[in-house]
This record gives C-alpha cells, structure tokens and sequence, in this order.
C-alpha cells in the first residue's frame, strides 16, 4: 500500500485548509515510530508536519494519522505479549501538549508505564486526559 496525495475536502478546509492532503500508511507510520531513538518524543502534530512537507501537500491527514497510530500501537503490543524484543515504541508518540494518548492500548496508564520505564517524569492530571510527560519539549526530536 502506497501513501495518497487528495484533494482535502470542502467539509475540511474550514478547519485545515485547502489544498492538499497526504494519507499515510500504517507501515510508513510505524517504521517511522521505530525510528525514535529511546529518550526521545515526537507529538502527532510533528509527525503529520514532517510528511506534509516530505510529500509538498499542505497537510497530512489527521484522521487516518490517529487511527494508524492505534493500529501500530496495537501490533506493537502483540509484540511485546510475544515476547519479542524489537518493539515500535509507540508510547514515544504524544498528543499536542505533551499529553498521553487514551486511545493506545492500555490507555494513558499503559503509555505512562512505558514512558517511566525510560526515565520520563509523568504528570497526572485530575483526568486521565490530562497526563502528560513534564517537559516533553527537551526530549521532542528534531523534525
């Protein structure tokens, strides 16, 4: 499966712009992931920056982004239920803000253990929608 380049539709351009929108594929998004050294972060938005300009669309489609994400997430912790040792770290991968991801499996506990796990401070917000890791800017890879 290749990546597509569309037309990003009418119902979208009010909120991302018109133009042109690049659809990843779940394998292009987890060998990426697997890419992020340990002791590193990016967000979702950095990753979305870094193939729209790759590609020269104006966007990467947010939608298809998270849903991927989730899938090499998933895969990734089949994986480890293996017991294999080549992981794709997933849990490097954070929300705008710094903040954890619900959706990945296990949830924001799941993230944070892995994420302590390597030596990040978590910060646990009244809801789990507000963990986040503390200071996450210092450890964001270069995009």
């Amino acid at each position: 499966m290749e990546p597509r380049i569309v037309t990003i539709p009418d119902h979208w351009a009010e909120t991302i712009g018109k133009g042109r929108m690049l659809i990843l594929t779940p394998a292009i998004i987890d060998h990426f992931l697997s890419e992020i050294p340990k002791g590193q972060l990016a967000t979702v938005n950095l990753i979305r920056e870094k193939f729209a300009h790759r590609y020269h669309t104006e966007t990467t489609c947010p939608l298809t982004t998270g849903i991927f994400l989730r899938i090499v997430a998933g895969a990734a912790e089949e994986d480890i239920a293996a017991g294999n040792k080549r992981v794709t770290p997933y849990w490097r991968v954070l929300k705008e803000g710094g903040k954890l991801n619900p959706r990945y499996p296990g949830g924001v506990r799941s993230q944070a253990e892995h994420l302590r796990n390597e030596g990040f401070a978590i910060s646990e917000g009244k809801s789990e929608n507000s963990w986040k890791v503390k200071n996450f800017e210092e450890s964001l890879i270069e995009i």
